[in-house]
């Protein structure tokens, strides 16, 4: 069987997700000042995707419009007290009634392509054995055309955090392989409705946040933990996560089994998996602080990388789970724990390895942009990858000024910096094929609701009114390499 999922690898076209801030592993060097290197559009390849991104739950809105069944995280999100401000994604962005208005603003920035997610239970309410719903169909619909007609590529996600409570209620989701069988039906209807258009495919995102926050920390929806990683109701921290992250594997190679022998050929299209990764730097100059770095790595990274192009997890997490850890057949069993392993912290000594952002595990470390593309170069043979989500919020502060979050001057910087590191890894030989912001417009951060903010584009949460941030107008700069004109500040 692991033989055979080795194989779907050879097909495979990777979406490596270098999610915001690099954050150090058992601790953080010191930081050197970062010296500011302009960076420009032609210092990328020829057909290099430039774009933004968004997930259908956190920018649709209209909830249970049209057809559209209650997702886990709006029964999450209706719970007083899961998210801050009791924030929701009811309304959102309103992106359902307003996208045209947004594939307008995508055209202004000049961006060649735009991420964005299927609502699963927008086209399949009841999962595989209920109907498709047609209103579900024809919004997506509308929405490829469109944004074709303005020259901006659709890369689409099929998966984003977001399903039928259905699918929880019934089956435990995510802790049951028929969640698979759910997941290819999924796949199978957007293949089937949407394959014509669409040439970039990524299965699901972040299954290793999402096992983390969901199984390990509790914090996402269902909530499942145990001690000492958090106080929930129900769940294994030690077991759980095992099990859920390897369902999600084998739902994308299944996935990608049924495009390749039924879609590709026709189609034409490309399939991959988005991680989130961060760097760890070892906190002093000693071997077991640089293995505890590997450990890092192995169990962020190669936890769901190595069985998708090595056919097995990595040797460093089968050293310390043992033979225990699933194998790749359908029946798994787990009886260690997979955490503890190392201590990671954001600073050494007092001294902070990067400016601080609007998550506080996050910080402000361009060139661990370069170092974890090159780590993925080096470990998996160089396979194509797409920055896929890569974005800045300032720190949270209380009564901050609507002009303040507009003249955004940090995000500019912080893009800057990051493209300029990215830029290297490429001149390096990393065969790095596109780079997504995150995020078009500020919209429901999950936990957080909308007191954190990443777009380049200002929503005003009373009237939803979209206002170009300073970053929004030097994107459209640096896309047309005309970065050298001055960028003066907004007025609202």
């Amino acid at each position: 069987m692991i033989s055979k999922f080795h194989h779907f690898s050879a097909f495979l076209f990777f979406l490596v997700l270098l999610q915001l801030w690099p954050v150090l592993s058992l601790a953080k060097s010191t930081c050197n000042e970062n010296e500011q290197v302009d960076v420009e559009r032609s210092d990328f390849p020829d057909g290099f995707l430039f774009g933004t991104a968004t997930s259908s739950f956190q920018v649709e809105g209209a909830y249970l419009e049209d057809g559209k069944s209650l997702s886990n995280w709006d029964a999450f999100s209706h719970i007083p007290g899961n998210i801050e401000n009791n924030d929701n994604g009811d309304v959102a962005d309103d992106h359902y009634h307003r996208f045209l208005e947004d594939i307008e603003i995508m055209h202004s920035l000049g961006v060649n392509s735009y991420r964005f997610s299927i609502s699963w239970p927008r086209i399949l309410p009841k999962g595989r054995f209920g109907e498709v719903n047609p209103a579900g169909i024809n919004f997506y619909n509308y929405l490829i055309d469109n944004l074709l007609l303005r020259g901006i590529e659709p890369f689409v996600t099929i998966y984003h955090h977001d399903f039928p409570q259905q699918l929880e209620d019934k089956y435990g989701s995510w802790l049951s392989p028929q969640m698979q069988k759910e997941f290819v039906h999924l796949a199978k209807t957007c293949f089937e409705n949407f394959g014509d258009r669409v040439k970039y495919w990524a299965t699901l995102n972040e299954p290793n946040l999402l096992t983390d926050m969901a199984y390990i920390r509790g914090t996402y929806p269902p909530t499942h933990c145990s001690a000492p990683f958090g106080n929930c109701s129900a769940g294994n921290s030690d077991t759980e996560p095992l099990i859920v992250l390897h369902n999600m594997l084998l739902s994308h190679a299944k996935a990608v089994k049924l495009y390749r022998k039924h879609f590709q050929e026709k189609q034409g299209g490309s399939m991959g998996i988005v991680l989130h990764s961060m760097m760890y730097e070892p906190l002093r100059d000693e071997d077991s602080d640089r293995q505890a770095v590997s450990r890092a790595l192995a169990f962020n990274v190669g936890w769901m990388l190595d069985p998708l192009v090595f056919g097995d997890y990595p040797a460093e997490m089968r050293e310390y789970l043992g033979s225990q850890l699933p194998r790749f057949s359908k029946e798994e069993t787990n009886n260690h724990a997979i955490r503890g392993f190392v201590y990671t912290t954001g600073e050494r000594d007092g001294i902070m390895i990067g400016e601080p952002t609007g998550n506080p595990r996050f910080f402000v470390v361009p060139e661990g942009m370069e170092k974890i593309v090159d780590y993925v170069k080096d470990r998996y043979k160089n396979i194509p990858m797409y920055v896929t989500e890569n974005g800045y919020s300032l720190p949270k502060q209380k009564n901050q000024r609507s002009q303040d979050l507009v003249d955004d001057v940090k995000r500019i910087e912080y893009h800057s910096g990051y493209l300029s590191a990215l830029a290297r890894a490429i001149r390096n030989g990393a065969d790095v094929r596109g780079y997504f912001i995150w995020s078009l417009m500020d919209n429901f951060e999950w936990l957080d609701g909308y007191s954190v903010m990443f777009g380049l584009y200002y929503i005003d949460r009373q009237t939803l009114e979209r206002t170009p941030k300073l970053s929004a107008t030097w994107f459209k700069n640096f896309l047309t390499d005309n970065t050298s004109h001055t960028i003066e500040k907004s007025s609202m």
